[in-house]
């Protein structure tokens, strides 16, 4: 059965099958905090108001957040309209045609290992699979090949701009976060990169509950 919220994962799909908006949202994804329209507009090689017109668009489909902020720093009279930015949606979308009820698997399966007490047994097992991943000599590379978005925020710390497990994770706050931790923390060992870096809890609204920071 097709859910409304099947739907709305296809739409946001689908929205990316023009190619220039596609290099849009890629342009966002890769951006090191909010991203202005100037910025995608030189990235595309387009002008600013078709970087505008893409960018709103995968606003509608729900693949982008909009804030704004001045860029200059600058504030009170004479310092300008702030500027309007963009970052990726908080949510996530998958779409598997005909649908398939993972995600209610993945609830049935986290809400059993709350209730049997497992979770010790979870973030072994979490901690066994991130260190059998593959190797990298960057804590980014690492990260981002594994689905996160790692974030300097200055040389000595990393924050995660995203959760992979990030439905799952408000449901079962505690039980998803310990195993994201432990994942995180595999795979800094199986890369050789816990030497350099240490994965900490360190949970606040609108990114992923794990930091690293330098040792």
């Amino acid at each position: 059965m097709t859910t409304p919220d099947d739907l709305r994962d296809l739409d946001a799909v689908a929205s990316l099958a023009d190619p220039v908006r596609r290099r849009a949202y890629e342009v966002v994804a890769a951006g090191d905090g909010p991203v202005g329209r100037d910025e995608v507009a030189e990235a595309l090689g387009a002008g600013r108001t078709l970087a505008a017109f893409h960018l709103d668009k995968l606003v509608a489909a729900g693949l982008l957040e909009v804030s704004y902020a001045r860029r200059s720093g600058r504030t009170g009279p004479g310092a300008g309209r702030p500027a309007k930015l963009y970052r990726p949606a908080a949510g996530e979308h998958a779409v598997s045609v005909p649908p398939r009820a993972y995600r209610a698997a993945a609830e049935l399966l986290a809400e059993a290992l709350e209730q049997a007490g497992a979770e010790e047994i979870l973030y072994g097992v979490a901690r066994r699979h991130g260190s059998a991943g593959p190797a990298a000599a960057d804590v980014s590379e690492l990260l981002t090949g594994q689905g996160y978005a790692p974030e300097a925020e200055n040389p000595d710390r990393v924050v995660l701009r995203n959760c992979p497990f990030h439905r799952l994770a408000e449901q079962f706050p505690p039980l998803i976060c310990g195993m994201n931790l432990a994942m995180v923390d595999g795979l800094l060992t199986g890369s050789g990169l816990d030497a350099e870096w240490t994965a900490r809890m360190d949970a606040a609204p609108g990114r992923c509950c794990v930091t690293l920071s330098k040792k």
